[in-house]
């Protein structure tokens, strides 16, 4: 198992059970589009699904790099998409979207360094995942060239026409040395931010940034909705996974929502579309 690997399943193979204490009816984990502070979560994660299926627009074949407990590919397949492929190296989210997945969605616990198509995609989506693509140690010359590499790839498996639809935090005002060792050794070992400047190095000459928004607010108030949650529910987590467990995940939506409160992290949402490269069936 890769060190990647292997910090993923350290967060999100804790148990469906915890999550389902205190994200949405739909496990998105990933943040939300709220149109106002007194929107209901299950709505404004709908609406952010919605944001992404939308920019990649009619879409038969469609990727979801990251692809969670499903949420997307489902919604997909709902909107007329044939095939639908995620990604995810969480044991226990490939076993949720097995059980749940309506006809046409497939899941694989796979890396994204690992997958082949078989045949090109109408438009792909990675919501949450391009945190786990760069590691601490990396210098910046490496960890640009950890996202160079990913988004070559989407372009290759892109048809004509296709897009990538891509959801990150990021580095806001906060540089990468004070980013919270709490975070990055308990919460997501062995995975690292990108900044704004990382992606529109990667994408130079490869992919044409067709749109860009910053919404950390909007990260801000799905974190302290999942906290309310959890709090909520906080004796049946405690049960479920234990005291430790319940704490750190409290501190860490507490700490979250804070720093993007605060811009000193960010919510990009980009749609990217491939410079002058075709589908090329090598990858």
């Amino acid at each position: 198992m890769t060190s990647t690997a292997a910090a993923v399943r350290h967060h999100y193979d804790v148990g469906n059970d915890f999550y389902r204490l205190w994200l949405d009816p739909g496990l998105t984990y990933s943040c939300a589009l709220p149109e106002g502070p007194d929107d209901g979560l299950a709505a404004a994660q709908a609406r952010k699904v919605a944001l992404h299926l939308d920019a990649v627009g009619p879409c038969p074949r469609l990727l979801d790099v990251g692809c969670g407990w499903g949420g997307m590919l489902d919604a997909a397949v709902r909107r007329g998409t044939t095939t639908a492929v995620g990604l995810t190296l969480a044991q226990e989210q490939a076993a949720h979207v097995r059980a749940t997945a309506r006809p046409g969605v497939e899941v694989r616990v796979e890396d994204w360094t690992d997958h082949v198509p078989d045949a090109p995609y109408d438009g792909i989506v990675s919501v949450g995942a391009l945190e786990h693509f760069a590691r601490p140690e990396d210098d910046d010359g490496r960890r640009v060239g950890r996202y160079r590499d990913f988004l070559a790839r989407c372009r290759d498996w892109l048809a004509p026409g296709g897009v990538l639809s891509l959801q990150t935090i990021a580095y806001g005002s906060m540089d990468r040395a004070d980013a919270s060792a709490f975070i990055q050794q308990e919460i997501f070992p062995a995975a690292d931010l990108p900044s704004l400047l990382d992606l529109a190095a990667a994408a130079d000459g490869l992919m044409e940034i067709r749109r860009l928004r910053d919404d950390p607010l909007d990260y801000a108030w799905t974190c302290e909705r999942w906290a309310a949650n959890l709090r909520a529910r906080r004796a049946e987590a405690v049960a479920l996974v234990g005291e430790e467990v319940t704490a750190r995940y409290e501190r860490y939506l507490r700490q979250s929502a804070l720093g993007f409160r605060m811009g000193r992290i960010g919510l990009l949402r980009l749609v990217l579309a491939p410079r002058g490269r075709a589908w090329t069936g090598t990858r």
